[in-house]
């Protein structure tokens, strides 16, 4: 059975971007050495990612490659991609995309990019951890980590490792 695992970067204020979707804070942070929480090793575990249609348009967007070629991925809109970038598959329902998930036997799901999608699977009981990485920047405002939909949720911390710059990784479990 596949575990699905959020591993997602916020300001410390709780901001996941800003009001206008930019995530040039984040960026200045691309030269830490995370050590063996690096995003290519974390990534190299993963054979699934799911992600919401506003992080598809954010990477389908970007100039640089589809970076997930060895990966299935799966986008959850309820509206057509003409000419997608990258090989992916749509759904337009979380339940049946869930049950899916959970049957796969060839590896971890990463549930990439926004709240919204993360929010989602918690309140279906379907998010085993999150890596969180929470950034030394105060935002003022943006996409919240977890939007506020009145979810009360109670994980168990597993780790907390201290990085560069003021930069620290935390993880929970929520089973």
């Amino acid at each position: 059975m596949a575990r699905i695992l959020g591993y997602i970067a916020t300001s410390l204020d709780g901001f996941i971007a800003t009001e206008d979707d930019s995530l040039d804070w984040l960026f200045r942070y691309n030269d830490i050495d995370f050590g063996e929480f690096d995003y290519t090793l974390f990534l190299n575990r993963i054979k699934t990612i799911v992600m919401g249609r506003s992080t598809y348009d954010f990477i389908a967007n970007d100039p640089t490659p589809w970076a997930y070629g060895n990966q299935k991925v799966f986008v959850v809109t309820s509206t057509p991609i003409q000419n997608p970038k990258g090989q992916i598959e749509i759904r337009n329902e979380v339940d049946g995309l869930i049950s899916e998930l959970t049957a796969l036997e060839d590896g971890d799901v990463w549930l990439m990019g926004g709240g919204k999608l993360q929010m989602t699977f918690l309140e279906k009981g379907a998010l085993d951890e999150i890596e969180i990485y929470v950034m030394p920047e105060i935002l003022g405002g943006g996409r919240p980590l977890f939007p506020a939909k009145g979810h009360r949720e109670s994980p168990t911390l597993l780790s907390v490792h201290a990085l560069e710059r003021g930069c620290v990784r935390l993880q929970y479990s929520f089973r």
